[in-house]
This record gives structure tokens, sequence and C-alpha cells, in this order.
């Protein structure tokens, strides 16, 4: 047993990093949205797999418009990413100004009713409209970068297995990081970064220091919704498969990232999406070798579920969040 998990590592690790990459940057949406507002936009999940439906649109319209065959893929992935990204964002904009701005007084309760209905429109809207355009709400789209890359393992195939990642995959891990970096250099390096950690410290004096919180508020929700509609058009490339479904579990899972890293640190989301890939990742390929086959990849969920319920039990600020006292 031990050998056939050793021999399957290298792929895990592959695998688990890509998956990893994409719970992380959806995570940044839920941790940024709670810094600034403490309210968990459950709606996030599926401004996500809005992305990855915007993304895959654009492609069969390139194609159809003979682009695809013209341009070299890099700049049609980039151009893709930042299509959906700006449709996204201004989602995400409209999500707050509808849905959430008018509560913001109310109970949080409140606030997460509103969120979770944003959700299921969402949901119904995007199956509608694909349904409407294709006859089907399950969508196969177009991969730009087809193909396998052999991770060499020759002089280790007593121990490791050859292992095949897509280039797609590269990609992924690629695009991720870039974005997780330039998100962090804005809120570390730049004035409207500042703002918004003044923001998400004290809204009240922040205010009172000139600082326009509804320009940072919407700010925040343009970024954290872009960072979502990115992260969908990887997922699309991906997995090639997409439905307006993809966004829940997925969401769910992004929402546990970002607990277990510290809801509100950004470097902690971004290490909690990593950390819940790799051990799903990890647990799908070999739980059914640890139980001898009674349980299949399909259990992996559980893991990160159980992450969840674990953190909030023992750490419940996370693992680099900070305890905050009840303001009596």
């Amino acid at each position: 047993m031990l050998s056939s998990i050793l021999s399957s590592l290298p792929q895990v690790l592959i695998d688990g990093l890509a998956l990893g990459a994409i719970y992380a940057v959806v995570a940044l949406g839920y941790t940024m949205v709670y810094g600034i507002l403490e309210l968990i936009n459950f709606a996030h999940g599926e401004v996500f797999m809005t992305g990855a439906f915007v993304g895959t649109a654009t492609l069969f319209i390139f194609d159809d418009a003979g682009f695809l065959s013209s341009a070299p893929g890099w700049i049609v992935y980039f151009l893709v990413i930042l299509i959906s990204m700006i449709i996204t964002g201004l989602l995400g904009v409209l999500i707050e100004r509808i849905a959430y701005r008018p509560l913001r007084r109310a109970p949080k309760l409140i606030s997460l009713i509103s969120a979770i209905g944003v959700s299921f429109v969402l949901q119904d809207l995007i199956r509608f409209i694909a349904e409407l355009i294709t006859g089907n709400y399950i969508v196969s789209g177009i991969s730009l970068f087809r193909g396998t890359f052999e991770l060499g393992t020759s002089s280790l195939s007593s121990t490791f297995n050859d292992s095949f990642v897509k280039n797609n995959t590269f990609i992924i891990i690629g695009v991720a990081i870039l974005l997780m970096l330039a998100l962090d250099l804005f809120v570390n390096r730049t004035k409207w970064g500042v703002a918004m950690r003044a923001v998400a410290q004290d809204r009240e004096t922040a205010s009172l220091m000139s600082i326009n919180v509804n320009k940072v508020i919407v700010l925040t929700f343009f970024i954290g919704s872009a960072l979502g509609g990115a992260t969908g058009v990887l997922f699309a490339q991906q997995y090639g498969t997409i439905d307006p479904y993809i966004g829940y579990i997925l969401g769910l899972k992004a929402f546990t990232a970002a607990v277990l890293g510290g809801i509100g640190n950004i470097r902690g989301a971004m290490f909690g999406g990593l950390a819940i890939g790799l051990l799903e990742m990890f647990a799908s390929a070999n739980l059914g070798l640890i139980t001898h086959g009674n349980f299949g990849s399909e259990y992996k969920d559980v893991f990160a579920f159980a992450i969840l319920i674990l953190v909030l039990i023992f750490k419940p600020e996370g693992l680099f969040g900070r305890a905050v006292k009840e303001k009596v």
C-alpha cells in the first residue's frame, strides 16, 4: 500500500497544487469581502461559475470569428481571462449595490439570506441562458492548450510512476500565482490597498480620515469578483465541462480554505486553498487504497468539511487569523 501511495505522489502533488490554486484565488474573494464588511458573500461561488461560462462563451465567439486559428494561444487566453474578469467584476459591483448595500445596517442574518438568494438567482439565470443558446445547461468548452507533459522519473522508477500532467495545469498554477502576487502587492503597496486595510480595521474612523468607504467597498467587490471570474476560466480550461452548479461545492470548499487560513487574512486564504487542494487530491488518489477499495474518490469532499468543523471547534480564528473579542 505504501509503495502505491508513493508511486502516485508526483501526480497527486501537481494536481493538488492546481486544484489548490483554484481554491486559493476563489477564497480571496470571500476573505476580502469579509475583511471589509464582515459578510460571508455566499454568492461568490456563483460569480466563479459565471466566469467559467463567460470565458467559454467568449471562446466560442472567437472560434466562430476565426480568431482562434489566427492568434497565438497565450493571447487568446489573456483576452478571455481579461473579458471574464471585467464582466464578473461588474457583476460583483451590481450584486453589492442591489443585494448588500441596502442591508448594510441590517442584522447579519438578513444579509446572509440575501447572499443565498443571489446565489440561487445566478444559478437559474445562467442555466436559463445556457439552455436557451445551446439547448443544454451542461457545456463542454474549447481547450486552448491540449496535450500532456510527461514528468520523467526514470531514475526513480522503482519508487515513482511517470506522471502525465496537462499543459493547462502549468498555466493554471502560473496564472493563479500571478493573480495572488498581484493582489498581495496591490493591498500592501498601493494607496487604495492602504485604504482597504484601513476600512477593514475600522470603517467609521476611516471615513473620518477622508476615505470614501463606499468606493473602497465597491473596489473590493470588483477585485474579488474579478478574481473569481478569472478562476472560472482556469477551471473550465482544466476540466473541460461546466454547469451552473459547479460554484456551489467549490465555493464551499474555497470558503473552508478562507476559514482555515483565517477569514479576512489574504495570505491565510492563499495557504488554506493550497492546503485543501493537496489534501483533497491525496484523499481522492489514495482513500480507496487505504480502505481496501471500500471507499472511492467521491468521499474526498468529507476531508474539506471535516477540516472546517475542526478549525471552527479548536481555532475558530483560523491558522493565521487573530482572535477578536466581541464588543459588548
